[in-house]
């Protein structure tokens, strides 16, 4: 029994909500797609839901051309404790994710294998680079044909969570990400990688540029207040293109908590684990040993500097190489 066919006998006929974390990415949302695309091609009706917000240009300019349906949802009333919910890209308890009044029966996931006792399904595989390759091998091992539009969000997918296959990649990444690049719209893959800034962007460079600050390997930034799911990433990547870094934390402080962002290429070191030690005792981390993010809730504006030094303590003292 495959995979998809084990998920389907949990799912039955049932119509089911397919959730990605709290703000999707390319892999999250083009894994949702996929998935929605198999259950349709069983006769099992979905909604790819969020709690949250897309804030990613060329995420938002992948939903709109290929037309990936979604539904934000912020009351209740659009679920109730019976309806069946699928994760995708995260799992139950992670900060990111949204705990619905629904019931998670399956998770579909890349990262660090967590608590499972809760679903019927699960296949997390965290030796696997992007959840989008995932989905792809379950076209391949039920021998479903996907159609363009498909193809193209799980080729977007895994380019841009593998940092163009250079991050974090397995064989299956490589091998589903060849498959699909014969059968995507590679027009449509240009166009997502000309869209991923916008004007006031450009304030989040200068602000990175100006704060920047370099221990050893290890380059920190507070991007200011209010920086986006988005621009945090990728102001972690841009800090990661200096020759002297090699492991970078990007934060902002938001209503109601700071918000880390974290990028490593340190044999040594695990971001992931980094992270969530690091803010023990105030929030919560996780992700992958390379891309990684962490979260501090509750914190009063007031705090959130001196909650900050201590972070970035930690931090240098964790990873900076001595």
């Amino acid at each position: 029994m495959t995979k998809l066919e084990e998920l389907i006998k949990i799912i039955g006929d049932e119509s089911v909500y397919i959730q990605t974390h709290n703000y999707p990415d390319q892999d999250a949302l083009a894994s949702a797609y996929g998935l929605k695309y198999l259950l349709e091609a069983k006769g099992i009706e979905s909604t790819i839901c969020y709690k949250g917000q897309v804030d990613k240009l060329n995420t938002i300019a992948m939903m709109e051309d290929l037309n990936i349906t979604t539904v934000r949802i912020d009351e209740e009333d659009r679920m109730d404790e019976t309806s069946k919910i699928i994760i995708v890209d995260g799992q139950k308890g992670n900060a990111n994710v949204e705990d619905f009044i629904g019931d998670e029966v399956a998770c579909i996931d890349h990262h660090k294998l967590q608590e499972t006792d809760m679903y019927q399904f699960f296949d997390i595989r965290s030796d696997v680079g992007a959840c989008s390759s995932i989905i792809a091998s379950y076209f391949v091992e039920n021998n479903i044909e996907m159609p363009v539009s498909v193809a193209t969000a799980l080729l977007y997918g895994i380019k841009m969570d593998t940092n163009n296959l250079s991050r974090g990649v397995s064989d299956l990444d490589i091998d589903m990400f060849y498959m699909l690049f014969k059968k995507a719209d590679r027009d449509c893959i240009r166009k997502f990688d000309c869209c991923s800034l916008q004007m006031d962007d450009l304030k989040a460079y200068s602000a990175a540029i100006d704060n920047l600050r370099v221990f050893g390997n290890v380059g920190i930034v507070n991007i200011g207040k209010d920086c986006g799911e988005a621009i945090l990433g990728t102001m972690s990547d841009f800090i990661m293109s200096l020759d002297e870094v090699t492991f970078s934390v990007v934060y902002s402080y938001r209503a109601g908590g700071i918000k880390f962002s974290v990028r490593n290429e340190e044999i040594r070191l695990d971001g992931a684990n980094v992270i969530r030690e690091c803010l023990k005792g105030y929030g919560g981390g996780g992700g992958h040993a390379t891309m990684a993010a962490g979260f501090i809730p509750n914190v009063a504006e007031e705090e959130a500097n001196n909650i900050s030094r201590i972070i970035e303590e930690r931090i240098i003292e964790m990873a900076m190489i001595r």
